[in-house]
């Protein structure tokens, strides 16, 4: 494919951050959008709602259908997905973005944060995409992407945060056993993670303030890299673990600067990257 006109996706998550980014990255292809989050009014910590987001969709070029979502919501979910394929014809791309994080120790880990992240993270990454895989399989072209690591199974990713590294694990055992069950059905199902931290709402309040952001990219490196995931033909690319600037590279992105929240500034890695992961040259000068 060339492009992403008239396909439609659906994204968990999307009110704000990289769930946002990659919806209008699709949206100035003309696709259509269903932006599935629980924001609906405004917060005074987090910028965005499914409204403001789906405003920013159609100033794109795309389409928007902003849906009150809950994914640990079954109802929800299922209601969501059969209004956006009524409402645009189909499902083409499902994008597991909604996610929880807690870095506490398990002493220190409530077992009511334990439950929601396995409930947002993993289960509702399991149940959006049970429940989409009717509609993806009627798609010409269909994807399901995680926003989750690669399974390094090092102690390093388990032992300063237990219940969250097995968490967001859990999203990426969605992509190992879903891309096998459904290869032959044609609907890739692939993961997408950052090699540094990105500019979020997340970052800025839970992991390190101002100063982490100045040393984080932008939300608009994995909207790229997202959108290059989604032009793959899906019989050919599915069961991947992408890393986004390695990923980008190999697409033919030789300029990451445009990605930097501060130019100069050192950039921060992120959790998860395995060791074996090199950089593109130049990508972090």
């Amino acid at each position: 494919m060339a492009n992403l006109s008239g396909k439609t996706l659906f994204i968990t998550g999307a009110s704000r951050g990289i769930g946002l980014a990659i919806g209008l990255r699709a949206a100035r292809d003309g696709a259509n959008v269903a932006i599935a989050a629980k924001t609906d009014q405004p917060h005074p910590k987090l910028e965005g709602t499914i409204h403001t987001a789906a405003e920013a969709i159609e100033a794109a070029g795309g389409r928007a259908l902003p849906l009150l979502v809950d994914v640990r919501d079954e109802d929800a979910v299922k209601d969501a997905l059969d209004r956006t394929a009524q409402t645009f014809g189909g499902v083409d791309i499902v994008v597991n973005n909604a996610s929880a994080i807690s870095l506490t120790r398990t002493p220190q880990t409530e077992m009511k944060r334990f439950d929601l992240m396995h409930q947002i993270n993993a289960r509702g990454t399991y149940m959006v995409s049970k429940y989409a895989i009717p509609y993806l399989q009627k798609s010409g072209n269909p994807h399901i992407l995680m926003l989750s690591p690669p399974l390094d199974m090092a102690e390093k990713w388990f032992a300063p945060h237990l219940a969250y590294t097995m968490a967001k694990f859990g999203m990426s055992l969605c992509v190992l056993g879903l891309a096998g069950e459904l290869r032959k059905s044609g609907v890739a199902v692939n993961a997408l993670w950052p090699r540094t931290t990105i500019a979020t709402a997340a970052v800025r309040n839970i992991l390190g303030g101002e100063a982490l952001i100045e040393a984080s990219r932008t939300p608009e490196i994995l909207a790229d890299a997202a959108h290059a995931v989604f032009l793959k033909p899906a019989r050919e690319f599915s069961g991947q673990f992408l890393i986004d600037d390695t990923f980008l590279a190999g697409e033919g992105v030789t300029d990451f600067s445009k990605y930097r929240v501060t130019p100069g500034v050192p950039l921060a890695p992120d959790f998860f990257v395995p060791d074996a992961s090199v950089a593109p040259p130049d990508a972090l000068a």
